[in-house]
């Protein structure tokens, strides 16, 4: 029944997070069923409901009559907050039409988040909604995984940082904001890196955080003059002769010496687990035309491509929960 009624716990945290319930109990702790439904311009009966269940997931308390947060709504639920998480919730609800045609997923092996006819991949699709969201979504992902991956990997010996798909640009501002000598580019798609410099920008960091237009799919070479190339959360979306091909640009625009990190939430060799790498795989067949692969698989393409001294490190990450690591020889 946990399993199964999974979906249903999503669904209440989303429609809390689009209505902003969060924040209103932030700002108005303690407030009861009857302020929260006149709030939101809703009955009482679904209010009460709604509100049972939030803090039966452990997201809300009884505060005398009404409602307020717990430390992690407080923390991760609240608009404005440093380690907002809403807007991955949000993004990941859009995509719950595609989960409900897994059957034709598993069936025809193709993506059901977008029509495969009109566009080569869900960055390519024309759903503007999608689009806005996902990249905000991306950056709450990424933000605490590479502050987790920063604690785990000496980044002092890098002076330039190749963010190849680094759109949003969480990895870089982050890893800049725990290396005072680091600088990073942002490689991605042009209205990727529009939507990039702004938020670089209101990070204080656009005189050390570069965006550099471009398709790394298409693109004949990627950036030089970076001594480490970073690859978060992007080889997950392709199969294996794209990511070998991606694989092979990176080992192509790195100096000898320079390390390449593919950041990622990793599959076991054995392919038993864990459970949210493991979803997120599935996720993947609803979504692009990759999945999640092993660290042996990376570290497989990683050899084959020219690279020398791979390993893995490992952290604790709602979108990465381990890096393979390797160097240029």
């Amino acid at each position: 029944m946990e399993i199964v009624t999974g979906v249903w716990a999503a669904k209440a945290l989303a429609e809390a997070t689009r209505m902003d319930l969060f924040s209103q109990l932030s700002a108005a702790p303690g407030a009861t069923v009857a302020e929260v439904a006149a709030r939101n311009g809703l009955a009482e009966r679904p209010a009460e409901q709604l509100l049972t269940v939030c803090a039966a997931l452990g997201l809300l308390r009884r505060e005398g009559a009404g409602y307020a947060n717990t430390p992690e709504a407080e923390a991760y639920l609240v608009r404005g907050r440093p380690d907002y998480f809403g807007d991955a919730v949000l993004s990941l609800d859009r995509r719950y039409t595609g989960w409900m045609r897994l059957e034709e997923a598993l069936r025809t092996d193709s993506p059901t988040n977008f029509d495969p006819e009109a566009a080569e991949s869900m960055f390519d699709a024309d759903d503007a909604a999608l689009k806005a969201n996902f990249w905000k979504s991306m950056y709450a992902l990424s933000a605490t995984s590479a502050r987790a991956l920063a604690a785990v990997y000496d980044f002092a010996p890098v002076r330039r940082l190749l963010d190849v798909g680094g759109g949003g640009a969480a990895y870089d501002i982050e890893l800049c904001r725990a290396y005072g000598g680091l600088r990073a580019t942002v490689f991605d798609l042009p209205f990727v890196c529009e939507l990039t410099r702004e938020t670089v920008a209101g990070a204080g960091l656009a005189d050390r955080v570069d965006c550099v237009p471009g398709d790394f799919l298409r693109d004949a070479e990627l950036p030089g003059g970076h001594d480490a190339v970073l690859l978060s959360q992007i080889l997950h979306d392709w199969d294996e002769p794209t990511n070998r091909m991606i694989l092979g640009k990176c080992f192509a625009a790195l100096p000898p010496g320079g390390r390449i990190l593919i950041s990622e939430l990793l599959v076991d060799d054995t392919k038993d687990g864990p459970l949210l790498p493991a979803l997120m795989s599935l996720n993947m067949l609803v979504s692009t035309w990759g999945r999640n692969y092993t660290a042996a698989e990376y570290g497989a393409w990683l050899t084959d491509a020219g690279f020398e001294g791979v390993r893995t490190v490992r952290f604790d990450g709602p979108g990465a929960d381990g890096a393979v690591v390797a160097v240029r020889p």
